[in-house]
């Protein structure tokens, strides 16, 4: 089978779908890999280590005709008249996203939206939301020092000591639990809040105190337990308590991440405005929701994330708080972030492609039938 590796080209993208590590083993496997000139080049891997394990490097005209398509995100529009029609895209494809579905299916392909893979642990080695998030939650709190006025950890030194940063983290889903770790490494005390009292033992396994809102309806505790691996919205009478909770701690912190998301919504908002003003000067907030809350515009559009206060990419500041957008933490770790989604990548093509090299999409496996989101030129799944 041919298979093409075109470079990403939206915005502050610098991760590529496929590695040196992973072409080799397409290439040991009997296929044909082009690589667009330089898609590597921002991740770290150059040309020339594809052609040394047997790439082809070539135009984006190439990598976009091949009979298999491996994307990190989603082409644009402009790009979709390069594929062939009949021609399958694997990738980050924004599976929520009811227009861009659309053109896939206009586009004639056949189209794979991993984010739509189950959370089961079959799935697992191929679940690219776990792994990007993970770094997400990583490069969160590094971006979080680097903001901080101060230090993280405590410090005892001739000229005084200096108190440990207070870090709350909201959300302890992969991201969350990575950004307690991450954080405890460096030293800060650490606070997490999540809906679901199961993570309780995983946020004090890793150092860091759970706020638990304690549930006093069937409905709250039922909503609590989410579906698939994901939260579920909570009631109103529960989020009220959580917000007033999350108000008083954020008040004491230093720094506040905020990782919470529902797969096809808006993100809910954790920290309002008033909680902000709330903080201390100096404060950092890290909103790894940017840009998917409600609108917080109505005259803009914008939308903000967990907090309101948020712009999508911008660092801005107010109140004296520092409140951070970027909405592509991953690739600012474009390497390794390549790397694991690359090695997820090939393991979802064991499952569509047979080991003579024929696509072989069958819809009784539940991970293939639950990714499959565009084909025959209808979409196939609804967003």
């Amino acid at each position: 089978m041919h298979i093409g590796v075109p470079a990403e080209t939206r915005a502050n993208e610098s991760r590529v779908a496929a590695t040196p590590e992973t072409v080799k083993k397409y290439v040991a496997q009997g296929h044909t890999v082009t690589i667009q000139a330089g898609a590597g080049a921002g991740a770290s891997y150059p040309d020339e280590a594809y052609t040394a394990v047997g790439a082809q490097i070539a135009s984006a005209a190439a990598a976009f005709g091949a009979e298999l398509v491996l994307k990190v995100q989603s082409p644009v529009e402009a790009e979709l008249p390069l594929m062939q029609r009949g021609a399958t895209l694997v990738g980050m494809l924004d599976p929520f996203n009811a227009q861009n579905a659309a053109l896939l299916a206009q586009a004639g392909v056949t189209a794979f939206a991993l984010e739509a893979a189950p959370r089961t642990t079959r799935a697992q080695s191929l679940d690219v939301l776990s792994s990007q998030a993970n770094i997400a939650g990583y490069k969160a709190v590094l971006v979080a020092a680097n903001l901080y006025p101060r230090f993280m950890p405590m410090l005892m030194t001739a000229a005084g000591t200096v108190k440990a940063a207070r870090v709350l983290v909201l959300g302890a889903g992969v991201a969350g639990l990575q950004a307690i770790a991450t954080a405890r490494r460096l030293g800060a005390v650490i606070e997490a809040s999540d809906v679901r009292p199961a993570v309780k033992e995983q946020i004090e396994s890793l150092g860091g105190k759970f706020l638990d809102v304690p549930f006093e309806t069937e409905e709250e505790r039922e909503a609590a337990q989410g579906v698939g691996g994901y939260a579920r919205p909570m009631p109103p009478s529960w989020l009220a308590r959580q917000s007033q909770l999350v108000h008083e701690r954020a008040r004491q912190a230093d720094i506040v991440i905020s990782t919470a998301l529902i797969p096809g919504r808006d993100a809910p908002t954790l920290l309002p405005a008033v909680a902000v003003q709330a903080m201390k000067p100096g404060s950092v907030v890290i909103d790894l929701a940017a840009g998917r809350g409600p609108v917080a515009d109505q005259a803009s559009g914008r939308r903000g994330g967990n907090c309101p206060l948020t712009v999508a990419d911008q660092v801005v500041t107010e109140h004296g708080v520092q409140i951070c957008g970027y909405t592509n933490l991953p690739s600012m770790v474009a390497a390794d972030a390549s790397a694991l989604y690359a090695r997820n990548l090939l393991d979802f093509l064991k499952l569509i492609v047979t080991k003579e090299g024929a696509l072989n999409l069958d819809l009784t496996d539940d991970i293939v039938a639950a990714t499959l989101l565009a084909r025959d030129g209808a979409v196939a799944r609804k967003a």
